[in-house]
C-alpha cells in the first residue's frame, strides 16, 4: 500500500508542473497589466515601471516561472493585488465553501446514482430501466448552468421554498442545508447521469460472468446474486468514473458558484480573472490541481481495496 502511494506521488508530481505552467501561460494570454492593476490607472509609467521589476514581470516568461516556483515551493502564493490579503489566507477562507458543497452533492447523489444503475440492471429491458437510461442521459446531455437557472425559477423564485443566493450558516443548521440545497442539487443531477449508465453496463458485464451464474445454479435469490457476487466488482469501474466526475465537479463548481454567488474556490478564481487579479487566479489553479490529483490518489487507494491485485 505504501509503495502504491508513493508510485503515484512521485507520478503526480509532473502532472502537477505540467497544469502551473500551462495556467501560468494561459494567465500571460489575459488581457491586462498587473503592474497597472497594483499600481492604479493613473500611476505614471515610472511608478508602473518600478513594480514591473520589483514583481519580476521585466524577465523573460521562463525566468517568472521559476520565480513562481520557487515562491510555491516555500508556500509563498503571493498577496492579492485587489485586497492585498495573502492568498493562502483567500483560499483557506474560499476551500471550506467548495468543500462543502461538493459534500453535499456526492453524499446523495453517488448512493442515488449506484441504485439507478443497478436496478436498471436488474430490470434489463423493462419500464425502469428506460426511465433510469432517459434521466441519466438528460443529467449528461443538460449542462448545470442551465439546470440552475430552471431549479432557481421553480424552487427559489415561483415557489420560494429556497434561497439561492450567497452562504447560510453550518451544514448542520437549519439555514445552512436551505442555502446548500439548490446548488448540491444542480451539481448532483449532472452527476447521477455517468454514474448510473456505468454502474448498469458494470453490472450488466459481472452477471454474466462464471461465479455469478454459479451462485444462481445454487438457488440464491437474485438479490443475493446482485449485491453480494455482482455489485462489488461491478464498482471497480464505477470508482473509475466517480473519481473523474469528482474532479471535473470543480470545474461545474465553477459555474455554480458564480450562478448561486457561493463563495467557493470557483468564485474566486472567477473573480479573480476578471479583476486582473492574476495570484488569486494563480492561487486557485493550484488549489484545484492539488484537488484533482488528491482525488485520483483516493481512487487508486479504493482499488486496492476493491481489488487487491491492483497494488501488487
Amino acid at each position: 500500500m505504501i509503495s502504491l502511494i508513493l508510485r503515484r506521488l512521485g507520478l503526480s508530481i509532473p502532472v502537477l508542473l505540467g497544469v502551473l505552467a500551462f495556467g501560468f501561460l494561459l494567465l500571460q494570454m489575459v488581457p491586462g497589466d498587473p503592474a497597472v492593476v497594483l499600481a492604479g490607472p493613473t500611476a505614471p509609467p515610472d511608478v508602473v515601471a518600478e513594480i514591473r521589476k520589483s514583481m519580476g514581470l521585466d524577465q523573460p516568461m521562463l525566468v517568472q516561472f521559476w520565480m513562481y516556483l520557487e515562491r510555491v515551493l516555500v508556500g509563498d502564493l503571493g498577496r492579492s493585488m485587489i485586497s492585498n490579503k495573502p492568498v493562502i489566507e483567500e483560499l483557506a477562507t474560499a476551500i471550506v465553501p467548495t468543500i462543502e458543497l461538493m459534500f453535499a452533492c456526492l453524499i446523495w447523489s453517488i448512493p442515488l446514482g449506484i441504485a439507478m444503475g443497478t436496478v436498471a440492471a436488474m430490470r434489463r429491458g423493462s419500464l425502469i430501466d428506460r426511465a433510469v437510461m432517459a434521466l441519466s442521459v438528460a443529467g449528461i446531455s443538460l449542462p448545470v448552468f442551465f439546470i440552475s437557472l430552471i431549479l432557481i425559477q421553480i424552487f427559489g423564485i415561483s415557489l420560494r421554498l429556497f434561497p439561492f443566493v450567497g452562504r447560510g450558516g453550518p451544514l448542520w443548521t437549519l439555514d445552512g442545508l436551505s442555502h446548500i440545497f439548490l446548488p448540491a442539487l444542480s451539481l448532483g443531477m449532472v452527476f447521477i447521469g455517468p454514474v448510473a449508465r456505468m454502474t448498469r453496463s458494470s453490472v450488466l458485464e459481472v452477471l454474466e460472468l462464471d461465479h455469478v451464474r454459479t451462485a444462481r445454479a445454487k438457488g440464491l435469490p437474485e438479490r443475493t446474486v446482485v449485491f453480494r457476487h455482482g455489485l462489488r466488482n461491478a464498482l471497480i469501474p464505477v470508482v473509475t468514473l466517480v473519481g473523474l466526475q469528482t474532479g471535473y465537479l470543480l470545474g461545474g463548481a465553477v459555474v455554480t458558484e458564480t450562478i448561486y454567488s457561493w463563495p467557493g474556490i470557483g468564485r474566486l478564481a472567477v473573480g479573480g480573472i476578471l479583476s486582473s487579479d492574476f495570484t488569486i487566479a494563480q492561487g486557485c489553479i493550484l488549489a484545484m490541481a492539488v484537488t484533482f490529483i488528491a482525488i485520483n490518489l483516493i481512487v487508486d487507494l479504493l482499488y486496492s481495496v476493491l481489488d487487491p491485485r491492483v497494488s501488487r
